[in-house]
């Protein structure tokens, strides 16, 4: 009876031994890796059921392969690396990419272990698809480098904005009722709701860029920043980067990336003022981002592209400056899409009382003073006077009034277009002109003697008078004005 005992015990704890080896073997059989028994010269001697499908190879042909043979990087070295240190170390991860039976490529990590069997070393490899796990990895990646960008792109667009708000604009609202600024709002509600090229002409001072955000505030773009850049302020060698950005580098004092004005108003409007001095070697680049959406920052290789809608203004006749070589032809096309004229003041003299009290006002609550009168006497001389500043010129005499105002109403401070004096206890010189007409001869006389009779280009008489070229020669034509005489 002791013997069958200890024969059913036997019988028992084989069974036992027997299932716990089909158990061990059907699970490393069907584990969710790739499983490899390699010699220390990298051959496999087995591999899983598991391995055979990952591998898209039948066992018997990856048997009569090395590990070699199935990275697809720099086999030696991670071989190396693997089993050099797995001795030692009892364990080693590490990651590499395997190429399929159908030869495509697929990343893994490994675990590696160095084992005695059967008085032979062995490494028992567990290899796991990270696939998935690489493009969450890329996929992070993508969206952390989107939230940098965005955040760098807000910063930039924080930073412009806030100079902006410090930035006082020529008049808050567009005010006047004439016929031709009527007709010139016409023309802003039917471009605006379109991303049409916009161009506004006119003189000096006649508020072009109150046009430029009209036609941004009624359009689909006026939830995004409304960028602008002066041309005519910025030295020809910084305006580029004004407009394009810069990579760290790309200059002297380029200490940091830095995003230009284009990448500042993208999904919003880009207000190009004065754009008829853009240098001519920039203009190229101008129209490459007009026509295409696309740029690259100075210093830097990287495409960007970009969704702007590009306004811009300008009190030069383009045409002749296309003629005279100074203004690409094709570039002049490409923004003259639209064009909208800003009237000059004189040609609107009905506007002139309206904007004078609204800047009687204005300034007249900046000065802390009660809201004045205008008298009959100075509104007679403003509309006689022909405002080669325009609307500008007249801003700037209201509120030389409001700070000299004495009474209820307020007067001229010294006859309009004369030059102010060095005494402070009048405004006017004894000798000082006595009508309008006076007065613009002389001022325009001074311009001239100053700068020798030239009448355009940077030096000329036209820009230190604020006024266009043909509008100087009308005047000097009018007033029979020679040199000398």
């Amino acid at each position: 009876m002791a013997g069958q005992g200890k024969e059913k015990k036997l019988s028992e704890l084989t069974g036992a031994a027997v299932r716990a080896l089909r158990l061990s073997h059907f699970t490393i059989e069907r584990a969710p890796v790739i499983v490899l028994w390699l010699d220390e010269d990298g051959a496999i001697r087995r591999v899983n059921e598991r391995g055979s499908e990952v591998l898209g190879r039948p066992r018997d042909a990856l048997e009569q392969l090395r590990f070699h043979d199935l990275v697809a990087e720099d086999a030696d070295a991670l071989w190396r690396e693997l089993w050099r240190a797995s001795p030692k170390d009892g364990a080693l991860e590490a990651e590499t990419v395997l190429r399929r039976g159908d030869g495509l490529h697929f990343p893994v990590d490994i675990a590696i272990s160095c084992v005695e069997f059967e008085d032979q070393p062995i490494n028992c490899a567990f290899l796991r698809d990270i696939s998935e796990r690489r493009r969450a990895e890329d996929a992070l990646r993508d969206a952390l480098g989107d939230v940098e960008r965005l955040k760098n792109k807000l910063q930039a667009e924080n930073v412009y904005l806030r100079d902006e708000i410090q930035t006082d604009h020529n008049f808050d609202e567009i005010i006047g009722s004439s016929p031709l600024l009527k007709r010139t709002l016409y023309q802003v509600e039917q471009v605006a709701d379109s991303d049409a090229t916009v161009l506004v002409l006119g003189e000096s001072g006649t508020g072009k860029e109150l046009i430029a955000r009209a036609v941004h505030g009624l359009s689909p773009r006026r939830g995004r920043p409304l960028v602008k850049v002066n041309c005519a302020a910025l030295p020809a060698n910084l305006i580029e980067s004004e407009l394009f950005g810069h990579e760290k580098g790309a200059f002297t004092g380029a200490v940091a990336r830095r995003a230009g004005r284009f990448e500042l108003a993208d999904q919003g409007t880009l207000f190009l003022d004065e754009v008829g001095e853009m240098p001519v070697e920039l203009q190229t680049k101008l129209l490459r981002v007009l026509q295409e959406g696309e740029l690259e920052r100075l210093g830097g290789s990287e495409t960007l592209k970009v969704d702007v809608r590009v306004i811009a203004a300008t009190n030069r006749a383009l045409e002749q400056a296309v003629e005279a070589g100074e203004f690409r032809a094709d570039l002049y096309y490409r923004l003259n899409v639209f064009p909208v004229n800003m009237p000059a003041l004189r040609e609107r003299p009905e506007d002139i009382g309206p904007l004078a009290l609204h800047f009687a006002h204005k300034y007249g609550t900046k000065q802390g003073k009660p809201a004045a009168g205008i008298s009959g006497r100075m509104l007679e001389a403003m509309s006689a006077y022909h405002w080669p500043g325009n609307v500008r010129e007249l801003e700037n005499v209201i509120e030389r009034a409001v700070i000299l105002q004495q009474g209820d109403t307020l007067e001229l401070a010294r006859p309009l277009g004369a030059t102010p004096t060095t005494d402070a206890t009048t405004d006017a010189t004894a000798d000082a002109p006595r009508t309008m007409r006076e007065v613009e001869v002389a001022t325009i006389k001074q311009a001239l003697e100053a700068t020798g009779w030239v009448i355009g280009g940077k030096r000329g008489a036209a820009r230190r008078l604020d006024m266009p070229v043909t509008t100087l020669r009308d005047r000097i034509e009018r007033y029979r004005l020679v040199r000398g005489g």
